[in-house]
């Protein structure tokens, strides 16, 4: 019962009782405490009791009304922060969260350490959580969502999953963001940055991809490379693969392929005076220059290089050059696989 109307009917009840009885004994009744005298109508002194009792009760309902009323509101504010706690652990962000009431606080604080996945919809969720789940879910299936336009921008962190998959899909369909990617490479983390790097390395020009050097790796540098090789027209030139070749970290079998796809790009002379300059810079390139040296039949040169060096070394290409000395229509490659020239 409602507090008002619980003290209208008590109070109309008590003006009943109060009438009734003095309609029966309309006299007054005296009555002597600690030397005061109390002189009433007899009908004041039966209803005293009442109006005592209704006092009392208004009391008590309104203290256990308001208790009542705060644990409710404790309990309103932990189910937003539940709400709260579920959203962060539903975009794998989970964080600390304070809880008025033991009853959630002791089952509720897993959310704090939990990543939540749905599997499928759920009816009656909030419209926050709705709306995050469909935001996961279209990410989840391969679509780039703008998490700027949906006001997600700064919820996730630089290594969340969902963040890394919704920039991967943005790649996927997006080819302008790859050069964005490209242009701060250190700002994403590494899947963003090894799929940027793979695109950009599979459809642009070494001209484009010269300021990016540092950011290569050897095997994206050499998915250009063969594609120099197919003459897919890369604009490759020997200023460029110095830029390239100074930022890479290439073993004697990565010059040695170098030279094998470049011999068909540049001229015999160009390619000749760019692995000198390399073997005199980079010894791993040692390998790669007299391979060109014999595939431009330059036996001569061949011979001088080779009694510049201790006989230990290059011990494939002194066998080659005493076989082409005797029967000069022997190729490098009848003899030696040129992925094994630097064994």
């Amino acid at each position: 019962m409602r507090l008002g109307l619980y003290i209208f009917a008590a109070v109309t009840l008590i003006a009943m009782v109060g009438a009734f009885a003095y309609t029966m004994n309309p006299n007054n009744y005296m009555v002597e405490l600690m030397g005061i005298n109390f002189n009433f109508p007899v009908a004041v002194w039966i209803v005293l009791p009442m109006v005592a009792l209704l006092v009392f009760t208004v009391i008590h309902m309104i203290f256990y009304g308001l208790k009542s009323y705060f644990k409710l509101k404790k309990w309103h504010r932990d189910a937003a922060t539940l709400e709260d706690a579920l959203y962060w652990s539903m975009v794998n962000e989970p964080k600390e969260q304070k809880y008025a009431t033991d009853e959630i606080s002791t089952a509720a604080t897993l959310l704090s350490k939990a990543n939540v996945h749905v599997l499928d919809s759920v009816e009656g969720m909030s419209p926050r959580l709705t709306k995050t789940f469909n935001i996961i879910s279209k990410i989840k299936n391969g679509e780039y969502v703008d998490l700027k336009e949906n006001k997600m921008s700064k919820v996730f962190s630089e290594g969340n999953p969902l963040l890394i998959q919704n920039r991967l899909n943005r790649l996927a369909t997006d080819s302008k963001y790859v050069e964005e990617v490209m242009k701060s490479y250190s700002s994403f983390s590494d899947p963003v940055r090894k799929k940027a790097l793979e695109l950009f390395a599979a459809q642009e020009s070494f001209f484009k991809a010269r300021k990016y050097a540092k950011v290569f790796d050897v095997e994206n540098f050499f998915v250009m490379l063969n594609r120099v090789d197919n003459k897919e027209g890369v604009e490759l030139s020997t200023e460029i693969l110095d830029d390239f070749v100074a930022a890479l970290k290439l073993t004697c079998n990565d010059f040695t392929k170098i030279a094998y796809i470049t011999k068909k790009q540049f001229s015999p002379d160009e390619n000749l005076a760019l692995f000198k300059k390399y073997q005199n810079e980079y010894p791993r390139a040692q390998h790669a220059y007299l391979y060109l040296l014999f595939e431009y039949e330059l036996m001569d040169e061949v011979a001088s290089y080779l009694d510049e060096h201790d006989e230990r070394e290059f011990t494939k290409g002194r066998a080659l050059f005493d076989l082409k000395k005797s029967h000069k229509n022997y190729k490098i490659e009848d003899l030696i696989v040129i992925g094994d020239i630097c064994l």
